[in-house]
């Protein structure tokens, strides 16, 4: 039997902000108490964590991953991926279907959630594809991938060009209740481009994507939404226009959720100008304009879920000309301490910050996570708000380590990750 005492327990699902005790019994939360525990279970506590001084909350959860397995282990695999998130505090994951081959059926959805299980130490969820090998010419079997585990259906990478086929889609997948994660991208606004659209671009001599290619997909994924009943989340937000459009959507009681990733509200497209190829992502890193549309979306709840979009690639695909370079940028070790940043600048509370990292996302994808109610599993994190480090790529758990923010001061990080009632992590480090 575990004990946390003396936290502060932030628990946004359950409606709990407090110091209080945590018993975890079997690998299951047993009680939750303000103020103290019963002394029955105090007296059976064979190990004990003082959080005093420290925030409590659910097991922080990544519903945008790319784990590269199978297909591409030198960028990342299931394991290394999952050490990564468990240094970052994060006790669940989402993986995209943009594998090889794609995880488009069930035999795939099978060996990624098997592999997961056998060489994780974090649970995984996986996402299917909306269409097969993501070619956008004909869905997915998503009653076969629902039936195999998917929580969720994804062309992440590419935009189902067909307005007519991601309709289908959309229906179909509503009939299994899976919910639609939406990359919004005209690609034949961005063909060739490396950059946002813009001063930045024109100065720098890259061919540049509009924010216009983000906003109209948006636009229409919300209107098939509208008109198919399904329930469609958008990934990556990057626009001031983008929220502005979701804000609208959700204004009508359209079902529309919504995700952006630390880089978009830490970076503006200045940072291109150092031709670091870390800094080269899909959608592009956007003006100062976009970076406030996107803090105040947060703010406000237009923007429901902060995710990472870890994407990892190798010197192979990175350390070349910018125009050549991959998109992608690795992000579950450095996701909570940019994160918390928005809650040191007073933009976001720490309790709504915290929702977006747990009970969001969990609801979104309609998992049994996200919160720390008695009897749910014991996903747990433990947060040091005072902890500062310097972020250094060359301890990073990820295989890859394609990363902006090495160098970087930040303050914040988490202490314990704690996975159905298992530390994995505390001051020390990794113990797995």
């Amino acid at each position: 039997m575990l004990l946390i005492k003396n936290g502060r327990i932030i628990d946004p699902a359950a409606g709990m902000d407090g110091e209080g005790d945590i018993v975890i019994d079997q690998g299951m939360i047993l009680e939750v108490r303000p103020g103290g525990i019963k002394k029955e279970h105090a007296g059976r506590a064979t190990d004990t964590i003082d959080a005093r001084g420290k925030i409590v909350v659910p097991g922080l959860i990544d519903m945008h991953v790319h784990l590269r397995e199978p297909g591409h282990e030198y960028k990342e695999t299931i394991r290394t991926g999952c050490r990564a998130a468990a240094s970052g505090g994060f006790t669940a994951l989402a993986c995209m279907p943009n594998t090889n081959p794609v995880n488009d059926n069930q035999s795939v959805t099978e060996y990624i959630l098997d592999r997961a299980r056998r060489e994780g130490c974090v649970t995984v969820f996986a996402v299917g594809a909306i269409t097969q090998g993501l070619r956008g010419e004909a869905l997915a079997e998503m009653g076969e991938l629902r039936a195999a585990g998917a929580v969720a259906v994804s062309d992440d990478g590419r935009t189902v060009r067909n307005a007519e086929l991601m309709r289908r889609g959309m229906e179909y997948a509503r009939t299994f209740h899976l919910p639609v994660i939406c990359h919004c991208e005209d690609s034949d606004m961005t063909a060739g481009a490396v950059m946002s659209e813009g001063y930045m671009s024109t100065q720098l001599g890259l061919k540049g994507m509009p924010n216009a290619a983000e906003d109209i997909i948006v636009a229409r994924e919300i209107a098939l939404a509208e008109l198919t009943g399904c329930p469609v989340h958008i990934a990556h937000v990057s626009t001031a226009g983008a929220v502005r459009i979701i804000r609208d959507a959700k204004s009508r009681g359209v079902k529309v959720t919504a995700e952006t990733a630390p880089h978009y509200f830490t970076l503006t497209e200045d940072a291109v100008s150092s031709f670091d190829t870390s800094m080269k992502v899909h959608p592009p890193l956007r003006s100062a304009r976009d970076v406030e549309a996107v803090k105040e979306g947060l703010r406000e709840g237009v923007i429901d879920v902060i995710a990472t979009d870890h994407a990892p690639h190798s010197s192979l695909e990175k350390d070349v000309e910018f125009d050549h370079a991959s998109f992608g940028m690795v992000g579950l070790e450095t996701a909570l301490p940019l994160s918390l940043r928005l809650v040191a600048e007073g933009r976001v509370s720490l309790p709504a910050l915290v929702a977006a990292m747990t009970a969001h996302p969990a609801k979104i994808l309609g998992i049994p996570k996200g919160t720390l109610s008695p009897g749910r599993e014991a996903d747990i994190t433990i947060i040091d708000l005072s902890m500062k480090k310097r972020i250094d790529v060359n301890t990073f758990h990820s295989k890859s380590k394609n990363s902006p923010f090495h160098g970087w001061e930040v303050e914040g990080g988490a202490l314990y990750t704690i996975v159905k009632g298992k530390v994995i992590k505390d001051s020390s480090g990794l113990l797995v």
